[in-house]
């Protein structure tokens, strides 16, 4: 009987010694891995900065998402020069001025640009002033067509406001120090309120604008003709 234990023990002890030689082989075995896997991050890091460094356009459009299709066709074409943009729905204004500002602060968004249309014009004054309550500076809102006045807000840096309308102008707001331009696009003849976001020259005219903000070439974009 005493032999049957001592065998029993010694099988134990074996088992034992061979299950913590396995896991530090297991180990030993995931370190290289881990080390390789750390290896990409620490390379992906630049990557990340890169692309929040470059900036994003956000696009608005107008009265019930549906009027406003020539910020899509805007934003294909900000696409096309590796400038990062998305459209949303003017009611959505607010949560992804959120968005933004949580982005900002933790260091993973480059300059902002608002873009919109009708009510998306109204929605990026709006989103001007709500980020600067944020502590979040915008480097160029271009409303088109908004359907009233708004006071650009000081954190904002550029404000570009394409109007056909006498009353839609925008003005400088307390503290504001940045440039300010309402260009009147009703000229030539055939632009209108609804065709106004669909314009192929006043899209040309934003697009250099967006460019030459983001350091990637273009004009001012300050004058309609």
């Amino acid at each position: 009987m005493t032999g049957i234990v001592r065998n029993w023990l010694g099988v134990s002890v074996l088992v034992l010694a061979l299950a913590v030689a396995g896991s530090e082989r297991a180990g030993a075995q995931a370190a290289p891995d881990g080390a390789a896997a750390a290896k990409p991050a620490a390379k992906s890091a630049p990557r990340r900065a890169a692309q929040a460094g470059s900036g994003h356009v956000y696009l608005m459009r107008g009265l019930l998402n549906i009027f406003s299709l020539g910020m899509d066709d805007l934003a294909a074409k900000i696409q096309t020069k590796g400038i990062s943009a998305s459209v949303h729905n003017h009611s959505e204004w607010q949560g992804i001025s959120d968005e933004i500002a949580a982005k900002y602060k933790a260091g993973k968004h480059g300059p902002i640009i608002l873009v919109g249309h009708s009510l998306g014009a109204d929605a990026v004054m709006f989103m001007g002033e709500y980020l600067g309550k944020k502590g979040v500076p915008v480097a160029l809102v271009v409303p088109f067509d908004g359907t009233g006045s708004f006071a650009a807000s000081s954190n904002v840096a550029r404000v570009m406001n394409l109007t056909q309308r006498d009353y839609a102008h925008m003005r400088r707001g307390s503290g504001f120090r940045g440039e300010l331009s309402n260009i009147d696009v009703s000229n030539p003849a055939g632009i209108d309120h609804i065709n106004v976001d669909k314009s192929a020259r006043l899209h040309a005219m934003v697009l250099s604008r967006i460019q030459s903000v983001l350091g990637r070439g273009g004009g001012g974009g300050a004058s309609p003709s």
